[in-house]
């Protein structure tokens, strides 16, 4: 598609389109999402490094603010059938939460913001520490554990 008939087709400046390609510009999402819109193509598709090796983990800054460490980072995706639910949790020190296994196609997404969670799933244990994040198919047996000397505090999205 030339640059004319993506700027028509998404309402983008062929300008901004230009800038874009060579990374002069910095975009607002709602441009990127135009863009993303005209080529028929999901937004993480349009930012997320083409030899990815796993497409659900994305960890691409997709939005820089002018002020240097403001920034909008899109960290994973994934397909969602119904719902997504989004959970604040919190762990105490020497605190443990078993899971059941959740239905077949239901998966997790943790992102830990303060402290050090270990994740088991079956007898694996996954250690996330702050700033990290893990997806994981969540229809087999997981427990949460607190194993640090600091309560961690994390975001569950339960992906239904």
């Amino acid at each position: 598609m030339s640059q004319a008939t993506l700027a028509e087709k998404s309402g983008v400046s062929r300008r901004m389109l230009v800038a874009i390609e060579a990374g002069e510009k910095n975009v607002s999402l709602t441009t990127l999402d135009r863009v993303a819109e005209a080529l028929d193509v999901a937004f993480s598709d349009l930012i997320q490094a083409p030899d990815a090796r796993d497409p659900s983990r994305i960890n691409e800054v997709a939005w820089a603010g002018k002020i240097p460490g403001s920034k909008a980072v899109l960290l994973s995706k994934a397909t969602a059938t119904r719902e997504v639910e989004q959970w604040e949790w919190c762990l105490q020190p020497g605190e443990i939460y078993p899971s059941q296994p959740d239905a077949e196609g239901w998966s997790e997404q943790i992102y830990v913001f303060e402290g050090c969670l270990t994740l088991m799933l079956g007898d694996t244990p996954h250690e996330i520490a702050a700033g990290e994040f893990y997806m994981f198919a969540s229809n087999q047996p997981h427990t949460y554990r607190n194993d640090g000397p600091v309560a961690v505090r994390f975001v569950r999205n339960v992906v239904i």
